[in-house]
């Protein structure tokens, strides 16, 4: 469905507040800034900043939604003849390949980076948008592979195949903090995809291979 206006004028406001938000924190740091500043400088009230974004961590995290589904919604997409960590492996390759600012190969990354490091609170919602990103993978597994309850395949699977992704965006958050070309680092990571692959053993690599229908 089309967007409507209304729903068009939301998102662009969030946007925007999101946007200034950010700006912010990397000028002067997470913890010092406020929401009422972060509310006078997108010229909204303190209660609309809230109403878009219930804590201050998701101004900054205004993204996480399409974060912690994104290993789930790799491996729903999955072709079929093609596993669950064959999946991971090739969506990471072509958001690599591309330079996408996605898996953070962006200009500025650095900048983005030392507002985390500085922040408990922001390193404390990572830690658990991590988690949730974990418990996603686990789910669709259990769910695509019909395992029971007290199968704890799927809890290890997932952890192998997200040791993948995890991976992946450590290095290049590593390399991109150095202040090094994003096309730089791409090709290296692309090299490291392949020691990965090598890495994994087959039983990973074969594990939730979607049939044909």
């Amino acid at each position: 469905m089309a967007e409507g206006l209304r729903e068009r004028k939301k998102r662009q406001t969030r946007q925007y507040i999101s946007d200034v938000a950010t700006g912010l924190f990397v000028e002067r740091g997470f913890d010092a800034v406020t929401v009422a500043e972060i509310a006078e400088a997108a010229n909204v009230s303190v209660n609309t900043v809230y109403n878009y974004f219930p804590a201050k961590e998701d101004l900054f995290f205004d993204r996480s939604a399409g974060m912690v589904d994104r290993l789930a919604r790799w491996v729903r997409g999955r072709p079929e003849g093609e596993s669950a960590a064959a999946a991971v492996l090739r969506e990471l390759r072509e958001e690599v390949e591309a330079v996408s600012p996605r898996v953070g190969l962006l200009p500025g990354y650095a900048a983005f980076m030392k507002v985390i490091e500085e922040a408990p609170a922001l390193r404390s919602r990572l830690w658990a948008l991590a988690q949730e990103v974990q418990g996603n993978l686990e789910q669709v597994l259990r769910e695509e592979t019909g395992a029971p309850a007290d199968d704890e395949l799927p809890h290890l699977m997932a952890g192998q195949i997200g040791w993948i992704h995890s991976t992946v965006i450590a290095v290049i958050g590593r390399e991109m903090v150095k202040g090094r070309e994003p096309h730089e680092v791409s090709r290296e990571v692309l090299t490291l995809l392949d020691d990965i692959e090598d890495l994994l053993s087959e039983r990973v690599l074969d594990y939730a291979v979607r049939g044909t229908a």
